[in-house]
């Protein structure tokens, strides 16, 4: 769910009970587009500000996170104007997405001045802009210049205004006699007409005020008569009622267990669903999106390595494309050989001028049919159609060469991109980034001649079975060769998901013989830690580490094996847990 005017109003609400008349005393920008601000009331919180385009939040949280060493231009700005300010008043207009700090503060000179901290949370819209007590703009985290917006630019010494919003129409000061004459011209669903119609509304809340009234949502907007109109506004004045009496009841809606939808009222919607209730918005946020935040943010790092890595698949495989082509083009040089041998030994039945000459094979016993330049004797017809043998027999030798190198970079590059959509964490991308580095993927910059830091690969996953036995797993192709090469001995077991790129994992066996179910749960490992779909059963391929080679020309974390046993099993890590 997107973070309507519905929620922020209880975001506001809660802000503003705890840290109304508080005191700024720390101010930090621990990601890019994103504000910690350590306020000091009667119990200091913390308030999260972030305008990320991809997942813009606020919220009051618990959790400390750590500055760059560089402090960027926009958190000095806020340090020089804010630090020690004690916060007057926190509004939200109407039920726009924008939150508004005031600020009160004491300058070089001693004197107390005002600012204001305002948040748009519109999307890739977003932003977080400081202002000074006429509404002038001193700066904001993201910048607008006019070649981006001609509307509405977000630069210093502009003056700030709303943006705007279509001229829709706020809800909470809206009367019946104006609501009435509202769709009159709104062809459209009546879903679509309310979230058109009201700020603050998104998509999901227009679906509960239209389940509210009682239609399905298909109703052109327009032909709805007095009556549904009617119906319509009382479905929307009673969910609006918690949020002008400022009673919210914030929730997570969960279907199997899974997360779904949170909301700061109660939805009718999800009414069939699992509800799992919270003291508080922020906390609700909070839990709701530390999945969600993590994984957009790894995604967000990630985004160099992933275009790298994409980029070079995308070269191999026309280079690969190329050389089966040219492979292709080769497949006649048996029959250029065959048609110089057949002339050197009935060339002299050719007579001078002849286009062609038809002889036997004496290999197939076949007539062939040698064509000719007439121009040249038989001799030199023969001489020539060696020469163009020789030519496509190199061809084919360095061209099947060359095409088992690229088949092995582009398996390799398959892997490293499977490892790329599986990190969950800055360690894995570190590892990743290691990986290319050490293959050659990524040129190492050097700086002043210093000798560049190559990050470490990081260590391999580490499990325990159900029956108590150490089981490895490799989360990038170095970590594949510590975990296969150096971790395992020759009686351990090795799994690796078939046909498909995935991690190496290795059951340390220590001489015992393995239960069924630790055989189960490793190859299961091995289908989540590889690029098979995690909703389907997929074939695992197993066998004693002995059996595992390596060729010397072999990229990281591809191997040979050629015995082997296999077993299907569905994807999972339970009942596995981390020591």
């Amino acid at each position: 769910m997107a973070l309507d005017g519905i929620t922020l109003a209880a975001l506001a609400h809660e802000i503003r009970t705890k840290c109304l008349g508080g005191r700024i005393t720390r101010i930090a920008e621990p990601e890019a587009h994103e504000i910690l601000l350590t306020i000091k009331s009667s119990t200091q919180q913390r308030l999260l500000l972030s305008a990320d385009p991809s997942l813009p939040l606020v919220y009051l949280t618990s959790a400390n996170k750590p500055s760059p060493m560089t402090a960027p231009g926009f958190l000095m700005l806020l340090r020089k104007h804010l630090q020690g300010g004690r916060i007057t008043g926190i509004s939200q207009p109407g039920l726009e997405r924008v939150l508004r700090i005031e600020i009160e503060h004491l300058n070089e000179l001693g004197d107390l001045c005002r600012k204001a901290l305002i948040l748009e949370l519109m999307g890739k819209y977003s932003n977080l802009i400081l202002v000074d007590d006429q509404d002038r703009i001193l700066d904001a985290i993201r910048r607008v210049p006019s070649f981006i917006s001609s509307v509405r630019e977000v630069l210093p010494g502009r003056p700030y205004f709303l943006p705007n919003t279509m001229h829709k129409t706020d809800p909470l000061e809206m009367s019946e006699e104006a609501f009435l004459p509202l769709f009159d011209d709104k062809h459209i669903p009546v879903e679509k007409a309310v979230s058109e119609c009201f700020t603050g509304f998104s998509p999901l809340m227009a679906r509960e005020v239209v389940k509210t009234a009682g239609f399905d949502g298909a109703e052109c907007a327009a032909e709805l008569g007095r009556e549904d109109r009617l119906r319509l506004y009382a479905a929307l004045t009673q969910i609006l009622a918690p949020v002008k009496a400022e009673n919210f009841s914030p929730c997570i809606y969960l279907h199997r267990g899974k997360q779904i939808e949170f909301s700061a009222v109660p939805l009718l919607i999800y009414r069939q669903e699992e509800c799992r209730a919270y003291d508080s918005i922020s906390e609700t946020m909070e839990a709701f999106f530390a999945e969600k935040s993590a994984s957009t943010r790894i995604k967000q790092r990630s985004a160099d390595l992933r275009h790298i890595v994409q980029l070079a698949l995308e070269r191999t495989s026309k280079k690969l494309d190329l050389q089966q082509k040219q492979l292709k083009d080769t497949e006649k040089r048996d029959k250029l050989r065959l048609y110089g041998e057949l002339l050197k030994a009935y060339g002299w039945q050719a007579a001078p001028g002849d286009t062609a000459l038809v002889c036997s094979d004496w290999t197939s016993g076949k007539e062939v049919t040698v064509p000719l330049d007439g121009t040249l004797t038989a001799a030199e017809n023969a001489q020539k159609y060696f020469e163009r043998y020789q030519k496509l027999k190199r061809t084919f030798e360095a061209t099947t060469e060359q095409l088992a190198e690229t088949q092995a970079d582009l398996s390799y590059l398959r892997s490293v991109s499977a490892h790329l959509s599986r990190a969950e964490s800055e360690a894995d991308l570190i590892g990743i980034k290691a990986e290319l580095a050490e293959t050659g993927w990524i040129r190492k910059n050097r700086n002043a001649g210093k000798k560049e830091k190559v990050p470490k690969a990081g260590q391999p996953l580490q499990f325990i079975s159900s029956d108590g036995f150490v089981i490895y797993v490799g989360k990038n192709n170095l970590q594949n060769e510590e975990v296969t090469f150096k971790l395992a001995s020759g009686s351990d077991w090795w799994f690796h998901v078939k046909g498909m790129p995935g991690s190496h994992v290795v059951v340390k066996a220590d001489g015992r013989e393995l239960p069924d179910r630790c055989y189960e749960e490793a190859a299961a490992l091995a289908a989540w830690y590889s690029s098979a779909p995690r909703d389907e059963k997929v074939e695992v391929d197993y066998t004693r580490k002995k059996e595992i080679k390596k060729p010397g020309l072999y990229k990281p974390g591809m191997v040979l094996y050629h015995t082997n046993y296999s077993l299907m099993v569905k994807p999972a890590l339970l009942p596995l847990r981390q020591p």
